[in-house]
């Protein structure tokens, strides 16, 4: 560890020490350690889904609620895959070290994450303390969408074919209008998102928000590409601790910026404050 990483880790205990509660902010990087794909530039995104890359399909051309219409088998294809993958995985034990960090301070831990994976929820925080300001794929809407209804997707049981990335039949229905049905996400150029949980998830954040007093922000995973959890914790106005191993860099007295993956920095960070 160099002199300069160690003052970092130094400068970050300092912030959680002085903390009476954490917001973690949460990007795509946060489920690597997990084994989970990030989606990283187009390339990235071909590595997971070989069937795409060979028809040039790009993500933001796959996740987008216009696929659901022109060919609702490749687009819950897509989305079938990541169901099954995200249920079979175990989160990693950086989500274990959030969780004792939060129980450390009097106002507890708060997620923020773009991330539509229901890893923190799988990870034992409660969901009263969750935004997922994507959605998430374990919820489900009508395609039209027929109204503000959103549903789980626990009956959702996807069989999806490796060779081609489509879904078999049946593929999963509104149940008030029969229309098809889709994840409950924020798409690209998505104007049918039904944003109704996600906003409860806002209040519940603000009302935490108020009642705490000496705020610290630690961002796991963040990209610039698409900066909604950056943007987010920026704004809080709070000290930041930024960890991300390719774009760690905080603004000059914002805090501090770790360039580590986020199971290594949470693990070392967890050591620091025993």
């Amino acid at each position: 560890m160099t002199p300069r990483l160690e003052a970092a880790i130094a400068a970050a205990t300092a912030l959680l020490r002085a903390a009476d509660g954490l917001l973690i902010g949460a990007g795509a990087g946060m489920g690597v350690d997990s084994g989970l794909p990030d989606f990283r530039g187009d390339h990235g995104f071909w590595r997971a889904y070989p069937p795409l890359a060979a028809a040039g399909i790009r993500f933001v051309e796959i996740a987008n609620p216009d696929r659901f219409e022109s060919d609702p088998t490749l687009a819950w294809g897509f989305y079938g895959h990541r169901l099954a993958l995200y249920r079979a995985t175990v989160p990693h034990a950086g989500f274990a070290v959030l969780r004792e960090l939060g129980a450390r301070l009097p106002h507890g831990a708060f997620v923020f994450t773009s991330n539509v994976d229901g890893q923190f929820g799988r990870a034992g925080f409660a969901d009263e303390r969750i935004v997922e300001c994507h959605g998430s794929i374990h919820h489900l809407q009508c395609t039209r969408p027929c109204g503000a209804a959103i549903w789980p997707a626990d009956a959702v049981a996807p069989v999806v074919d490796a060779a081609t990335c489509r879904m078999a039949a049946p593929l999963p229905r509104c149940p008030h209008c029969g229309a098809l049905a889709r994840p409950n996400i924020l798409m690209f150029g998505d104007g049918r998102w039904v944003d109704a949980r996600t906003a409860t998830q806002y209040d519940r954040l603000d009302t935490w928000r108020r009642r705490v007093g000496r705020l610290v922000v630690v961002e796991l995973g963040a990209g610039t590409d698409v900066p909604s959890v950056r943007r987010m914790v920026e704004a809080q106005r709070a000290p930041l601790i930024r960890i991300n191993p390719r774009a760690p860099d905080v603004a000059p007295g914002r805090g501090v910026g770790l360039p580590l993956g986020a199971l290594d920095a949470l693990v070392t960070l967890r050591a620091c404050l025993d």
